[in-house]
This record gives C-alpha cells, structure tokens and sequence, in this order.
C-alpha cells in the first residue's frame, strides 16, 4: 500500500507497478483470477514438474545421489515456507500488487538460472531464489483475490485458489514429462513465457491498493523479521539434513544428533524471538484460535504424506520399473486430476457438516491408498492393477483434504490477517512437504532401485499411511476447535477485531 499520485496526474510505469495510480473501485473478480491463477500455477507447477525431472537431473549431473538430489526439492521448500509469512507482512507494506509483480519477475528470473545452472549444488542456489519470489507472490495472490471477492464469495475464492493449485499438480508430472523428454532445462524455461504474459495482463487488471490513513499505518508498523526467518530456515534445514543424512551418517553419530540438537535449539530461539518481535514470522496470537491453530497442525501432518507420496511414486516409476519421465507423469496425473474436482465437491459437504469430518474422511482414503500400494506393489510393472487405484484413492484423499484444512484456517483470521493467515497455513504444509522427503530418503536409503526396492518401498508407504492417520486424528479435533470458536465468539461478545469468530470451510 502505497502514496497515490496527485489527482489528475499520469502515473508512470513505476507508479503503476507499485500501486500508486488511483482505483476508481473494486476491480471485478474474473480478470483477476486468471492474473493471479498464473501466478499459483507456475510455483505449484514447479514443485510437481522438479521431481518428475528429479531422476534425469541426477543423470545429468554425473550420477548425483538421492541424498543431494533431495536439496533440490527441500532448499525450494524450506525457504518458501521460512519466507511466506514474512512476505505477506511486505505486500501489506509495500502493497498487494507491487509484490505480486515483484515476485512473479523474481521467479522467472531465477527459473531462467536454473535452466543453465551446471550442477547440482548452483541449481540448488536458483532453487532458493525461485522460492524468494514465489513466497512473495503466493500470499499477495490470495489477498488479491479475497480483495476483488465480494464477503459472500470469499470462502468459495479461497477453494478455487486452492484448487488451482491441484489442477497444476494434474499439469505438472504430464508437462514435466514430456519436457524432461527434450530436457529437464526446459522444465524451468517453461515458466519464463507464462510469466511474461501474466505480467504484461496483471499491469492492465490487477487492483491497486487504496490509500487510506490504515495503509499509512500499516507502513509505519515494524518491518518483518527477516531474522526470524533465517532462523526458521536454519532449524528446518538442520532437521532435514540430520534425517536425510541419518542412514550414511548413522542415527547416533555426533552429526546427526547434533542436526537434531541444533534444529531444537533454534526452534525455541524462533518462537522466543516470534512471540517478542513486533512483526514475527508467525504471530502466535493466531495460534491462540483454536480452529486456525488445529488446522495448522493438521496441515504439518498432512503434509508429511503429500510430500513424500509425490518423490515416492516418481522413484518408484522411473527407478524400479524404468519408464520414462513422460509415462511416469502420465501414470502420476490421474491422482492430481482428481483433486479440484473433489476440492469443489467438498465445500458444500463441509458447510454442513463442519471441515472436520471432510479432511478426517480425505485422510483415511489417503491412507488407504498408501496401504494398497504397502500390498499390492510389485517388481513387475502392472500399473492398472498395481498403481492406478493408490493414485486414485491418494488423489481423492488430497482434493478432500488440502482445500478443506486451508479454508478452515484462513477463514478463522479477520480480514486484514488474510495474507499472514494464508501464509502460515501454507507455511506449514511446506513444512511437512519438507519433512516427507526427508523421511522418505531416510526410509528408502541405498534401495531405491534394485531388487532390495521392494521391500524399502513397502515400509515407506507404511510410513505415508501413518502419517496420513495422523492428519486424520488432527482433522477431527476441528471439530472440537470448532465449537471452541464458538463460544470464544460468543463471550467476546464480537467485539474487536481480533475476537475469534466462527470460521465457514
């Protein structure tokens, strides 16, 4: 949110990109959809395309281990989560749509980067430049979206963005399969172009944020921690390597426990530092509603299993049956074409019923898809009867869950917390994103391809359905979060903005 040029006056290309031109009103909802759906589609996109390609890129780069090859999806994941919450702080500061830009150039300019990157560990580097941009433009996408939504179509926007995000995942493994094809370069590349475009159509129908005395406020409050976030990055990433690094290192060598010592300690220092620094990453008031709070955890959780799931079935295809990247995609999307379809169906089940129910029922079909892999895979490639119906119970269990979990969160901060609630919520499946693949690193060790796959394999989807259980015990305590709301609510009396009020999935 920035100063408006004076009346009457033209705004030039700077002013335009920062917000400063006048808005005559509410910029009407259709336009800026599909400004913003570019944006979600291109970081969604990259994370399901990176670990098709994931195989060819440790080919490539003189046969690079699993171990190393996961930083490529981990640094993404660990700084994308570590960023968001404080770059919804900066589009509050520096206004929605300015970081929406900025942030949609930063991400192309780094996929560029990591197109040409001559090893793995430069293309890690681009790695943590794309997630900077696309940490600044996710929770600017979402504020945009609510901006230009009128109140009573605020909770259907928030599952269509959502749901945007899982028709990219349906995208993702077939496009990436068919680039990796030519080359896993172009997997980036591909996101230069749609950029481009966005670009040139978000200067022409994105809003621009009002000038009002709150926006004056808003740039007077602190800046954001960006300490805090290197703190947070740190203690994720040392969590990650010590589980990544725990079979070659052994569990109870002085690096690994000191992994998990250092991620400890610098998990306690964040939250210190959160609960006393005037913009934390994480406002831990928030965390004091029960539903946000409960919904939050359960997208951890989840995430564990969502993570892992993707890299599993990708290894699995291309390491163990030996097929291609574009038939590993092609096998990998019935799953991710199933979630939108399911995310929209569950919006009108979870107004009735409560988000609880939904997300608890997405996660126990979730699991059961990791238990028909734990009985069913084999060394012989069989994928109708072997793969397809895992995929299409995991694929049914995450258009069920996801949307329902980030709907009940988002819904139950106050308005002007939309793009910081967005962002912690989404924060912390990346966080469990991260986890599950360094989890499943861990479980498979030295036996993703072979023929002691089998068997580690077997015990990773174990590990998936357990985790997806889990999510499914966190689900249901939205129940009781939910009637907690309530009655917070109640005594509040409604009064002030920060009262906890009762959250619509």
């Amino acid at each position: 949110m920035t100063d408006s040029v004076a009346e009457g006056a033209p705004a030039g290309p700077a002013e335009i990109v920062a917000g400063r031109a006048p808005e005559p009103g509410r910029a009407r909802f259709g336009p800026v959809f599909a400004v913003v759906t570019a944006g979600i589609v291109v970081v969604n996109l990259d994370l399901f395309i990176v670990n098709v390609a994931l195989p060819s890129i440790g080919r490539d780069f003189h046969g690079t281990n699993l171990a190393s090859l996961s930083w490529v999806l981990n640094a993404y994941a660990i700084v994308f989560a570590a960023l968001l919450v404080p770059a919804g702080r900066a589009a509050d500061l520096i206004g929605r749509r300015a970081a929406f830009l900025t942030g949609m150039i930063v991400f192309a300019v780094a996929s560029a980067a990591c197109a040409a990157a001559p090893d793995v560990w430069i293309l890690v580097g681009a790695r943590v430049v794309q997630a900077a941009g696309g940490a600044l433009l996710m929770p600017a996408s979402l504020s945009l979206l609510l901006a230009a939504a009128p109140a009573e179509r605020r909770t259907g926007a928030i599952r269509a963005w959502t749901s945007v995000g899982g028709a990219a995942a349906a995208l993702g493994p077939v496009v990436g399969g068919a680039l990796v094809e030519a080359s896993w370069h172009w997997v980036f590349l591909v996101n230069v172009p749609i950029i481009a475009i966005a670009l040139i159509a978000g200067l022409r129908v994105l809003p621009l944020d009002r000038t009002t005395a709150h926006a004056a406020e808003v740039r007077a409050q602190a800046r954001p921690d960006i300490l805090g976030a290197a703190v947070f990055t740190v203690a994720i990433g040392a969590l990650a390597l010590a589980l990544v690094k725990a079979d070659d290192w052994g569990w109870t060598s002085a690096p690994v426990l000191g992994g998990f010592a250092a991620a400890a300690i610098l998990a306690a220092l964040f939250v210190y530092r959160s609960a006393r620094h005037p913009a934390p990453v994480i406002e831990l008031h928030l965390l004091r509603r029960p539903l946000f709070a409960t919904a939050t955890a359960a997208n951890v959780v989840f995430g564990i299993a969502f993570g892992a799931m993707l890299l599993l079935v990708t290894l699995w295809c291309q390491d163990v049956w030996g097929w291609s990247a574009l038939r590993t995609g092609l096998g990998v999307a019935p799953g991710p074409l199933l979630v939108p379809f399911w995310a929209i169906a569950a919006g009108p089940i979870a107004r009735r019923i409560g988000p609880g129910p939904v997300a608890a029922v997405g996660c126990a079909i979730y699991a059961g898809g990791c238990v028909f892999w734990r009985l069913n895979l084999s060394l012989a490639p069989d994928y109708p009867a072997h793969m397809l119906p895992g995929m299409l119970l995991t694929g049914t269990g995450v258009g069920l869950t996801l949307p329902t979990l980030v709907s009940a969160a988002v819904s139950a901060v106050p308005p002007n917390r939309f793009a910081t609630g967005s962002g912690i919520v989404t924060m912390a499946r990346q966080v469990g994103i991260v986890l599950g693949v360094a989890i499943l690193v861990t479980v498979l060790g030295a036996h993703a391809a072979g023929s002691a796959a089998l068997p580690a394999f077997q015990r990773a989807t174990v590990v998936l359905a357990g985790a997806a259980a889990g999510a499914a015990l966190a689900s249901l305590l939205l129940v009781w979060a939910a009637r907690r709301e309530r009655d917070l609510a109640r005594a509040a009396g409604g009064a002030g903005e920060d009262a906890p009020s009762p959250a619509r999935a």
